[in-house]
């Protein structure tokens, strides 16, 4: 299909939408409790203020999925290597625990066995500007957004019209979580899973779609804190439920400052006794210096020649921001320097965070409050990445009770269940800083077929 025939197809669509006069202030408010009844929510706050789709082509979406996946593998290849190399360990800055619990083999091959790749779109071009392989939220989205928006009619008819695909992660994830069971070792024909966070977290929502889920398909399965589990030497359980497989959400650092080795869930992974997805290994590709070692030629031997082109292509330049010479732009200067001379061009992150915490904009950050950025960014783990370019889209959004339009910044996320590609999550936001929880909102998928 060309962008042409696309931006016919979406055409239609929004006229679709603006003509009806049952699409109002009602309808919107309808499709809002329905989100809090499905658990389509951050916190309390509904997450898909919009009523129709991402539409993507085939080619595009193809496009992005084999990016995805060839780079998933050059993070693979980048754990691998950190592990055995000391050095190149310490250039992705884990803390000594951290280290240590990664050097524990999880009993199966993938250090990132779910994970996602946040790229910003610019038409049929793209970039990757993070990964996150410890535990990417949102699988279960895509099925609980077509329940809310594919029974319009509108959305009906589009879906008549023209030929489509649906990508379905949430039944990856559990065909994948019982594969990788399987190579653990795990002989149990209909192991139970559990999935382990904070009691309370914001995304508490999600689990429980993915417990209705799992279990319907036959796998008996619970939402487990993890200070609810304990371990008997052969089994862990949560209360009174063996834990066969840990579907791990908890994020590995927070885990690791309230938690020693000690605590059942580490005890029972170093003795594989469970099989726990991710694995402590997925923290090393997770951390955003993963990309300064990408991007940064002095580490081009690590990676295939494929490999290697996809990084060209679709990594923007990043480094650790540390005092130094360094490359950029086809020269050689001081980081500090780049830092400050190229500001409107650059953002500052922290190595191991998320939701948008600490991360800040050079071109929409003063020169005063970018200078003292940079001094702590210097005193504490940071990177700093240049700006991807990206192409806003229209999109009709319902606000303050009425249907407008609005040009809008395109998360599109892809997931990898072992390196390969199924659906995306897609975050759309007014704000440059693209996340849900910065205040964007989410929309469903739409694969258009040729």
């Amino acid at each position: 299909m060309s962008s042409q025939t696309l931006a016919a197809a979406i055409a239609w669509l929004e006229a679709r939408i603006a003509d009806d006069p049952d699409v109002n202030a009602e309808l919107f408010a309808r499709l809002a409790a329905e989100q809090h009844t499905l658990g389509l929510l951050h916190g309390e706050r509904a997450l898909c203020p919009f009523l129709r789709p991402l539409v993507v082509t085939r080619a595009q979406y193809d496009a992005v999925a084999r990016a995805a996946r060839v780079l998933a593998g050059a993070f693979e290849r980048l754990t691998e290597a950190a592990l055995a190399d000391d050095e190149l360990l310490a250039e992705l800055d884990p803390t000594p625990r951290e280290a240590r619990m990664a050097r524990i083999d999880p009993g199966y091959k993938f250090a990132c066995v779910t994970s996602r790749l946040d790229a910003y779109l610019d038409g049929d071009d793209f970039q990757f500007l993070e990964y996150n392989a410890e535990n990417p939220a949102g699988i279960a989205d895509q099925s609980q957004l077509e329940r809310v928006l594919f029974t319009l009619p509108h959305m009906r008819e589009f879906l008549a019209r023209y030929p489509h695909w649906l990508p379905r992660p949430h039944a990856r994830l559990l065909s994948t979580l019982v594969e990788v069971y399987r190579e653990w070792g795990g002989t149990i024909e209909r192991p139970q899973i559990a999935i382990v966070d904070w009691a309370g977290v914001s995304t508490e929502s999600e689990f429980r779609i993915l417990q209705d889920y799992f279990t319907a398909q036959g796998y008996p399965t619970a939402i487990a804190d993890p200070r609810a589990l304990t371990f008997d030497g052969v089994n862990l359980y949560a209360g009174e439920f063996r834990v066969d497989i840990l579907y791990k959400r908890v994020v590995i650092h927070e885990f690791l400052e309230r938690s020693d080795e000690a605590h059942p869930l580490a005890r029972a992974y170093a003795e594989r006794k469970v099989c726990m997805v991710n694995s402590f290994r997925a923290k090393l590709a997770h951390k955003k210096l993963g990309f300064a070692v990408l991007s940064d030629p002095l580490y081009a031997h690590l990676f295939t020649p494929v490999e290697l082109e996809a990084i060209r292509r679709h990594i923007p330049w990043t480094r650790r921001v540390r005092r130094g010479l360094t490359t950029f732009d086809g020269g050689e200067d001081e980081l500090v320097e780049i830092l400050r001379r190229e500001r409107e061009r650059l953002v500052l992150k922290p190595n191991d965070d998320y939701g948008g915490a600490g991360v800040l904009i050079g071109w929409e950050t003063g020169a005063a409050d970018w200078e003292r950025a940079i001094e702590h960014a210097l005193a504490a783990s940071y990177v700093v990445q240049e700006r991807a370019p990206v192409r806003k889209v229209q999109m009709q959004v319902f606000e303050s009770g009425q249907l407008e339009r609005a040009e809008l910044y395109v998360d599109f996320n892809p997931y990898l269940f072992r390196g390969e590609a199924e659906g995306a999550l897609v975050r759309l936001s007014a704000s440059s800083l693209c996340n849900v929880s910065s205040g964007g909102g989410e929309t469903a998928l739409v694969v258009l077929e040729d």
